[in-house]
């Protein structure tokens, strides 16, 4: 395989609300309506709850195609809320509407996982970032995800952006997490042998009806079911198109890095889920400015330190995949914070969180 073979696909989920109250509100599907006439079809849709508006990129064949498809969803969704006389906002979570009061989408797939998830899927009113990195081979890419888990924590601690919900500071740099972790099968996942391994997990779980096909597999990262691509879905989404596509040059980066090694005989050491998951943890509490644990050192190192560590691994490889560009963004998040701290930040300054909600709206067409 050659670098541009790792292809990137990017979906994300945009709040939705009225510029009014800076309440998430409903667009009764209107904003997907006119999407669809001025987007592929494909590039858009409505998720489970009505105030939510879920977009994905083409297949791009490098970052600066993904940065400028994710600029063009952001600015048409943008463009025709305001039409509606709505705004669009990027926060994992909303600082203060209430999960009870919105609306679920009229769609026979959310009314059964509704009806099987009950309130655990009413609440699930949160906004996320997945990346996909084409792999054309399954057996390389569940060793890939094996390997990858490790950076996981790293990455989800740049990405934090979901301090607050249900009008409090809920002392985490990211809730969605926790909100989400109702849900089964999610989280880190566990290390598989072989794609066959992996394959077997789904078809067990099919046969003893614990789900219906391996899309309810919502883990942190999962080898797709449907597409070539290893699918990262630790992230919360990013407040900027920016942030945006420097977390998804990371993700493509260590692919790339991993692979190499692979066709080399050399790996990364792989870690154990529960080791993991510590990491994990403390990413969602502290974002990047908690420590996480070195587990070949035994010792615990500032996020910063291992974010760097991170980026010297994958400087072979940037310039190779045109990249260097878009990582660089990451020095920024770790000098004037993660969309967490900027939320936190306004609210300490203004104590008002229909600031923090304006300052959302202001960060998303950049």
């Amino acid at each position: 395989m050659s670098s541009q073979q790792f292809t990137i696909g990017i979906e994300e989920e945009y709040m939705i609300l009225d510029p009014e109250t800076r309440e998430l509100k409903s667009h009764q599907n209107k904003i997907i309506e006119q999407a669809e006439t001025v987007l592929q079809k494909d590039k858009v849709k409505a998720e489970m709850h009505q105030a939510v508006v879920e977009v994905g990129t083409s297949i791009c064949k490098d970052i600066e195609e993904a940065r400028n498809d994710v600029h063009l969803l952001r600015k048409t969704i943008s463009e025709i809320a305001h039409s509606e006389g709505l705004r669009c906002g990027a926060s994992a979570t909303h600082p203060f509407s209430l999960w009870y009061k919105q609306s679920i989408t009229e769609n026979q797939r959310y009314h059964e996982i509704v009806n099987e998830m009950q309130d655990a899927a009413r609440s699930n009113l949160i906004f996320g970032l997945h990346v996909h990195i084409g792999i054309q081979s399954r057996e390389m890419a569940i060793h890939i995800a094996n390997s990858a888990r490790y950076f996981l924590p790293h990455i989800y601690a740049l990405s934090t952006n979901s301090p607050f919900w249900e009008g409090r500071n809920t002392g985490f740099k990211s809730y969605r997490s926790k909100v989400f972790d109702k849900f089964p099968r999610t989280g880190i996942p566990d290390f598989f042998e072989s794609i066959e391994e992996y394959d077997n997990y789904i078809k067990v779980l099919i046969k003893t009806n614990c789900i219906d096909s391996a899309k309810k597999i919502w883990w942190d990262l999962r080898v797709h079911p449907s597409y070539n691509t290893i699918e990262f879905r630790i992230c919360d989404i990013l407040l900027t198109t920016d942030e945006t596509i420097a977390i998804a040059a990371l993700f493509q980066a260590i692919c790339v890095k991993l692979y190499r090694l692979r066709i080399q005989n050399m790996n990364y050491i792989i870690y154990k889920r529960f080791y993991i998951n510590e990491n994990k943890w403390r990413a969602s509490r502290y974002g990047i400015d908690g420590l996480l644990i070195d587990f070949g050192k035994e010792e615990e190192v500032p996020v910063r330190s291992l974010i760097l560590e991170l980026l010297d691994f994958v400087d072979d490889v940037v310039d190779d995949l045109g990249s260097r560009n878009a990582i660089n963004t990451v020095f920024k998040i770790l000098e004037s914070g993660t969309g967490a701290d900027k939320q936190l930040a306004i609210y300490q300054k203004t104590k008002s969180l229909t600031s923090v909600v304006d300052f959302i709206c202001d960060e998303f067409l950049k």
